[in-house]
C-alpha cells in the first residue's frame, strides 16, 4: 500500500493554478477583511512579490518592515525576514500562510519565563527579608 502526500489545496485551487492569478484574482479567494485590504493594497502587495523576486535572483536575503503585506501565492516558498521590533525573524513561506499577514509570523513579545518568587514575596519568605 503506497502512502501518497495529499497536495494541497487553497479554496479548491492548487498553488499553481493560484500562481497564475494576480494579486486581485486571488482576492476573491480571501476572506472578507482580508479581500479588502488586498484590493486596497494591490499596488503594494504586487511591488513587494516583484523586488523580493530580483533579490532573490540576485541571492540576496529580502528583508522588510511591512507587517502588514498580505501573503500570496507569489510569495509561496520564499525565504523572508521580517522585522519584529528587534530584530529580523526568519519566516519560510508556506501554503498554508495564505491569506494571513506577515506580521502574524514575527511575533514582538517574548515568552513570559516566571522563575520562582523572590525573598520577601510570600508569607514563608517574609521574616527573612526583616533580618
Amino acid at each position: 500500500m503506497e502512502l501518497t502526500k495529499k497536495q494541497f489545496t487553497y479554496r479548491g485551487k492548487t498553488i499553481e493554478e493560484l500562481k497564475k492569478l494576480d494579486v486581485r484574482e486571488f482576492a476573491k479567494y480571501l476572506t472578507s477583511r482580508q479581500r479588502r485590504f488586498a484590493l486596497r493594497q494591490f499596488q503594494r502587495i504586487e511591488e513587494f512579490t516583484n523586488r523580493a523576486k530580483t533579490k532573490i535572483a540576485k541571492n540576496k536575503a529580502i528583508r522588510t518592515h511591512s507587517r502588514d503585506i498580505i501573503i500570496t501565492p507569489a510569495m509561496v516558498g520564499m525565504k523572508i525576514y521580517v522585522y519584529n521590533g528587534q530584530k529580523f525573524m526568519p519566516i519560510e513561506i508556506v501554503g498554508e500562510m495564505l491569506g494571513h499577514k506577515l506580521g502574524e509570523f514575527s511575533p514582538t513579545r517574548a515568552r513570559i519565563k516566571h522563575g520562582k518568587a523572590g525573598v520577601g514575596s510570600t508569607k514563608g519568605t517574609r521574616s527573612k527579608s526583616k533580618k
